[in-house]
């Protein structure tokens, strides 16, 4: 196993020292500038300060904001939420008798369904993926969610096709945005997508649809036409040239079908990430503070966000 550099134990208040109030103030008696407040503990502003020298000193140096500059003043407060998310659930796995746990990192889709802070705290932090393991034991895939029982097949067809996290994005989106599927058969999509695309002629831009995996924009057109029939043909005369045999194509590997096992984990793997990414939101607003200057990257009351909807 693997350690994590960022991942040491907490600090904890000296027995019989009463803790300062959560404030939201920037300082705290004792302890200085702090960087939030956990569960009404001030935590350090070093362990941000740390973080940021991290970064700043590590292989993606050069793909960083300037200092100064209002995008680095966003990137603190982005780190200011991965590292709260991480204190908060240290605390609360250190309560609940939790064991740190590693394990491999999420995957491009999986840290788009937890969100940018949720993937990297997730990423980054034994603490995190035992509280994830431990909200979400009992999550079940919701019920529309599941495969009906039937569905007709309208046949093959060429789909082009992305996902989206959100609306806005899918919404602006092109069709050179979108990425080919190749030859799919419209049961084998999403429910609704596949709905969406039956009322619509060949050609059209489709969506946004939304279902439990997010906002689906696609393209669809015909699929290739029959070969036509050999033309005929007539022996060659004496001493003409025998033109060549055309290379034949080659039969392309057929992709296996996914198992219904398969897809049932899929679905219930998003679904747990779903459940996690609402009980962080939920536990954050009821047990974390954030301090002047380091509101989220999203607030709006924030001088630095730019964010367009």
């Amino acid at each position: 196993m693997t350690s994590h550099p960022h991942a040491q134990p907490l600090a904890t208040p000296t027995a019989g020292v009463p803790r300062p109030p959560a404030t939201g103030a920037a300082t705290a008696p004792g302890v200085g500038q702090v960087m939030g407040w956990v569960e009404g503990r001030p935590i350090p502003r070093e362990l941000l300060d740390r973080r940021i020298a991290d970064l700043r000193h590590g292989p993606l140096k050069a793909a960083l904001p300037s200092p100064g500059t209002a995008e680095a003043r966003q990137l603190t407060r982005w780190l200011t939420q991965v590292v709260l998310t991480e204190v908060l659930c240290e605390t609360i796995a250190r309560a609940e008798g939790l064991a740190p746990l590693e394990g491999p990192p999420l995957d491009r889709l999986a840290a788009v369904e937890l969100g940018s802070i949720n993937a990297a705290a997730y990423n980054g932090s034994p603490w995190v993926r035992a509280v994830f393991e431990h909200v979400t034991t009992a999550t079940a895939v919701p019920a529309e969610w599941r495969p009906r029982p039937s569905r007709p097949s309208a046949g093959a067809h060429h789909v082009c096709h992305r996902l989206f996290s959100d609306r806005a994005t899918a919404e602006r989106a092109t069709a050179d945005d979108l990425e080919s599927l190749g030859q799919v058969d419209l049961a084998s999509l999403p429910a609704a997508l596949a709905e969406a695309i039956a009322r619509h002629p060949y050609g059209a831009l489709v969506g946004p649809v939304q279902d439990g995996l997010g906002w689906h924009v696609a393209l669809v057109t015909p699929g290739p036409p029959a070969a036509p029939p050999p033309s005929p043909t007539r022996p060659p005369d004496e001493g003409e040239a025998i033109p060549p045999m055309p290379e034949l194509p080659q039969p392309q590997p057929q992709q296996r079908p996914r198992s219904p096992e398969a897809a049932y984990s899929d679905l219930l793997q998003a679904a747990r990430r779903r459940t996690f990414a609402r009980w962080l939101d939920r536990t954050r607003a009821e047990k974390v503070a954030l301090v002047p200057g380091l509101e989220h990257p999203g607030d709006p009351r924030q001088p630095d966000n730019h964010h367009k909807h």
